[in-house]
């Protein structure tokens, strides 16, 4: 007789509370289940602003492939995205909230065909997508080909990305022919070596950039090709370790806190979601009150995404928000001193500082640290690690209003205050690390052309 997995609910029924059992849960941060290095990650992150980068994609991400003929219907209803002109050949960064109005997460949303989608990213908006999809009036059906961490076998489909200034020329060289234009997050057809290669065009830290994926089948022979093509172009592979921390370069939040452990029509959903794909809580906010490590769209930038053109989950909540004081993203430039005093702890006597890893140093699925100013605090700080094109160490935050401007000095806590039995927390005491406001992304360069490319 087969054992169902424990369902999120009772997870949380037998902790005691969301918070409780979010702070011992047993899942790591997210793992890309690739190589780490192929040379050493510094040199890495380089090349996607100084050449040209090849990233392996295929095995950390899930796959949910939505087809059927109220797909879309299905999409539009959850997502707070405009449909109106979405058609094949197309991709968007799918947005979805409660009935709050509180993010649930986002992910890539490619229209392959007429009603066959592919909701591409970490399972938090995927879960919630598919569980709308199976307990709701839809005519779709799902297929999902989940990470490779927890996947037996291969992937469905590979996924490649080339980054830099030199993608396009290892394009050209790699197919043979001039590049068609293609509009950012506009999808084309290539031949790589005698097989058909689909492109998601969009780019990475500023840098021009292309997604190739196909049948897996095929994928070897695409990697040995852009290789090749890759000679002479000074091409690097990029391993799990850089590859982790491109998106603080390009200030995208990858596992925010996900709004399911209150709200209308939540408590169904955390019957039907297995306790496993919950995720860990990390960081300094100490709070019992599950709401107060929600965000809404706009603490992550994410307001331009949002239309109020259709009926969604969460509407008329998001639309008060809208018109509500928000928070705004920003980077913060860690202090050098102080994050090089936090790791000379490990050198002293006594309890050291909460270990900070190099090049990401997240510790849960979701890092929400406290943002202090004069002792109050004024937001949270998500991701965090280095930068070695721009020899900082940054974390990505949500800051209030009154404090987000450039060139603000705040505080942020580091390390959690009550022991955890999280595997990657340590007994550590928290410290805290002087920072300054910047924008997101921190780049110029990558604030001036993440789009135009």
């Amino acid at each position: 007789m087969s054992q169902h997995p424990e369902s999120l609910a009772a997870a949380i029924a037998r902790a005691g509370s969301p918070v409780e059992y979010l702070r011992h849960a047993p899942s790591k941060p997210t793992v890309f289940p690739v190589q780490p290095e192929f040379t050493n990650w510094r040199s890495e992150q380089q090349s996607w602003r100084t050449s040209v980068a090849l990233l392996d994609q295929s095995h950390h991400m899930t796959d949910l492939f939505i087809t059927g003929p109220d797909a879309l219907r299905l999409l539009s209803d959850v997502g707070v995205n405009s449909f109106a002109k979405f058609a094949p050949d197309k991709a968007k960064q799918f947005i979805a909230v409660n009935h709050e109005g509180y993010l649930i997460g986002d992910a890539i949303l490619f229209y392959l065909e007429e009603e066959s989608f592919d909701l591409v990213g970490w399972h938090m908006v995927l879960d919630w997508v598919q569980y709308h999809g199976e307990t709701g009036d839809y005519d779709v059906t799902f297929e999902r080909d989940a990470s490779s961490a927890v996947r037996q076998g291969d992937p469905k489909q590979y996924r490649f990305e080339v980054q830099g200034p030199r993608a396009l020329e290892l394009m050209e060289k790699a197919t043979g022919a001039a590049v068609p234009e293609t509009r950012f997050f506009g999808m084309a057809t290539f031949e790589i070596d005698g097989v058909q290669v689909r492109s998601l065009r969009h780019g990475m830290a500023g840098q021009p950039g292309f997604e190739l994926f196909g049948p897996w089948a095929d994928g070897e022979r695409v990697r040995a090709a852009l290789l090749a093509a890759g000679e002479g172009l000074d091409l690097v592979q990029v391993g799990s370790k850089a590859y982790s921390s491109s998106n603080l370069e390009s200030a995208w939040v990858p596992s925010p806190f996900p709004a399911i452990f209150s709200g209308e029509g939540t408590e169904a959903y955390r019957e039907w979601l297995p306790a496993s794909r919950a995720g860990s809580l990390a960081g300094s906010l100490d709070s019992a009150s599950v709401e107060d490590y929600y965000l809404t769209p706009y603490d992550l930038g994410y307001g331009r995404s949002v239309s109020f053109d259709h009926e969604f989950i969460g509407r008329a909540a998001l639309e008060r928000h809208a018109a509500e004081p928000k928070r705004q993203k920003v980077t913060l430039v860690w202090r050098p001193e102080d994050v090089a005093a936090a790791i000379q702890t490990q050198f002293e006597p006594g309890v050291p500082a909460k270990y900070i890893d190099l090049p990401k140093a997240r510790y849960g699925q979701y890092q929400v640290d406290r943002v202090l100013v004069d002792g109050r605090d004024v937001g949270i700080s998500h991701d965090a690690g280095y930068l070695t094109n721009e020899h900082a160490f940054v974390s990505l935050a949500s800051l209030d209003d009154d404090v987000a401007t450039p060139g603000t000095e705040v505080t942020v806590v580091w390390g959690e205050t009550t022991p955890s039995a999280k595997p990657s927390v340590e007994n550590h005491r928290q410290v805290r690390i002087r920072a300054t406001v910047e924008p997101a992304p921190y780049s110029a360069f990558a604030r001036e052309n993440y789009r135009k490319n």
